[in-house]
């Protein structure tokens, strides 16, 4: 049982990691390269599409999965302290830091028409938007990069124990 968790939870933490490092990579980069109207209309199409079943349990699904892991490895107390930092590091730099930055920039993306702004208001908007979210968004992809390396680590280090 703790081996079948332990495996759920590198998955799922493996594929938020993967998802947030290939958003850098790649959307990032991509919406670098188009007009105001055109990135805020884009971000509040994704905005809302990643609010699906699919999204929900791998970032939820991680967090949960990593409670429970974090618990049943108790009683290997090196494997437990880095499954432990592992939990926290995803806690608080790549949930908290999306829940309470990233989430509320998306709320105030969606809650505007964008279509009635004035191109002055459009710049200043994503100016303001966009750079605000990148910063949100590094700190969590690193968060979660660091947090499967520490899962990684302790895979190694229960195999030699």
């Amino acid at each position: 049982m703790k081996t079948i968790v332990f495996f759920i939870t590198v998955l799922l933490n493996a594929l938020s990691t993967g998802f947030f490092f290939a958003w850098s990579v790649s959307v990032i980069l991509g919406t670098n390269k188009i007009g105001h109207l055109n990135y805020l209309e884009t971000m509040q199409n994704i905005n809302r599409e990643i609010l699906n079943p699919v999204f929900f349990i791998v970032f939820f699904g991680s967090l949960i999965a990593l409670g429970i892991t974090t618990y049943l490895q108790f009683n290997n107390k090196t494997v437990f302290v880095l499954v432990l930092a592992s939990t926290i590091i995803y806690l608080i730099g790549t949930f908290g830091v999306t829940a309470f930055g990233n989430v509320p920039l998306n709320n105030e993306l969606e809650a505007l028409t964008i279509t009635n702004l004035k191109a002055i208001e459009l710049k200043s908007f994503r100016t303001y938007y966009e750079s605000a979210w990148n910063h949100f968004h590094s700190i969590r992809t690193i968060s979660s990069i660091v947090s499967f390396i520490l899962l990684l680590i302790s895979i190694f280090i229960q195999k030699t124990f």
